[in-house]
């Protein structure tokens, strides 16, 4: 880059950029929210989330949005994760890099699996 000119531009045009980005991402969220959640909250715990989003200098609907996805994320998460400790960990996969031999049950059913699935 050759002077103060060219960093104006670059500057310039990277602001552009982001609120052209940022237009665009708010129609699509506009897009997106055809469907409505709706629940009562008492006087204080309104106080505390205005409050809270004023803070953040966000609008309250934009606040709790983040907050409610951000929530039924992590909740989700910890149902969806298995936390293993050591052992369990050294079991599982000792396990899956020696496979026991398979006893008479399982070959029966993998027997019958063959001859009714797989054809």
């Amino acid at each position: 880059m050759g002077g103060d000119g060219d960093l104006e531009k670059l500057v310039h045009s990277t602001y552009i950029r982001r609120e052209v980005n940022t237009m665009a991402a708010t129609k699509q969220d506009r897009r997106l929210r055809e469907e409505r959640l709706g629940f009562r909250v008492d006087e204080l715990t309104k106080a505390l989330i205005e409050r809270a989003a004023q803070l953040e200098r966000r609008k309250l609907t934009d606040f709790c949005m983040t907050a409610l996805t951000e929530a039924a994320r992590r909740t989700i998460a910890e149902h969806e994760t298995i936390v293993l400790s050591d052992r369990d960990r050294a079991v599982f996969f000792d396990t899956l890099v020696n496979p026991p031999t398979p006893n008479e049950r399982l070959q029966r059913a993998f027997a019958e699996h063959q001859r009714r699935v797989v054809r």
